[in-house]
């Protein structure tokens, strides 16, 4: 079994816990691969790989660092049907469920075959310009969609169809489109619902609406979502899953439905959502509580 190593040297804990993992992948029937010499460095033993190949060269991926690294992983894949595991080298992470103490343990887990494979949806965004349409951005992501921030404090105006249909023109700071792995990040910190993982659903989360009648929408991730902007004093920016994909200008259609590509997350024994949730939430009452 080929497992990619895809990590965030940056993190204090990084090069300590790469260093366990190629101890351990020396009696275990695995091979690590990697995509960049600084981290080939750090994995004595392992295979390095050109970026563009490693996708195709890996059966798993695991994604060492935070929610962030993960969502750079998912890039690194580039349609590549492998799974990835997260393990956390920091704090708050939604994405990565296995703390770097445990990631020996992964490890070993992912080499008997001791896991399971969940696959979720991923949106495509296609940026359109001008009379004819021309497309200037396509891209996916496995959280959000966000037309935001912008060039002036202002609010501006953005116009939303859902399936063709009229449903509002929202005065905001911006728009969120989240998927529910998404729904936990950018969203829940603008007012957004939590749904979860498994439900065939995204939120239309309005950013700071002017009109408080403006709440979270969720919607079937079937439709296709179509956002307009029509405000010519204030150019707002497109990020997809954070990263920054250029300043939309007035008129520009931004079109969002379901990519017909997935993400796939491995999913060890014992693991829980609602325990993920209990703990980085720090929610009390729930049966995670320490008695």
């Amino acid at each position: 079994m080929n497992i990619g190593i895809f990590a965030n040297l940056a993190k204090p804990a990084a090069e300590a816990t790469l260093a366990d993992l190629a101890a351990a992948a020396r009696d275990l029937p695995v091979s690590l691969v990697v995509c960049d010499r600084e981290t080939a460095r750090l994995v004595p033993g392992a295979k390095l790989v050109a970026p563009t190949r490693f996708g195709k060269a890996v059966d798993l991926l695991l994604s060492l660092g935070g929610d962030g690294t993960v969502l750079r992983s998912v890039r690194a894949l580039n349609g590549a049907e492998a799974p990835i595991l997260g393990i956390n080298l920091g704090n708050l992470g939604f994405l990565t469920s296995v703390p770097d103490t445990h990631a020996v343990a992964a490890l070993r887990a992912l080499a008997s075959g001791a896991y399971r494979i969940a696959d979720y949806p991923l949106l495509e965004a296609r940026l359109l310009r001008g009379a004819r349409r021309r497309q200037i951005v396509r891209a996916r992501a496995l959280n959000d969609i966000v037309m935001g921030w912008g060039t002036s404090p202002r609010a501006t105006m953005i116009e939303v169809e859902v399936d063709r249909q009229p449903v509002a023109s929202f005065v905001c700071d911006g728009l969120i489109i989240a998927t529910p792995v998404g729904s936990t990040g950018h969203a829940l910190s603008a007012g957004g619902p939590i749904l979860h993982r498994e439900t065939p659903a995204l939120v239309l989360e309005p950013i700071c609406p002017h009109t408080l009648s403006h709440r979270p929408v969720v919607l079937p991730n079937n439709l296709l979502v179509s956002l307009r902007v029509v405000d010519k004093r204030k150019k707002l920016l497109l990020s997809v899953d954070g990263q920054p994909h250029g300043w939309l200008e007035d008129g520009d259609r931004l079109d969002i439905r379901k990519a017909r590509e997935v993400a796939r997350f491995v999913q060890l024994p014992g693991s829980s959502w609602f325990k993920l949730l209990s703990q980085k939430l720090h929610w009390r009452g729930s049966s995670a509580d320490p008695k």
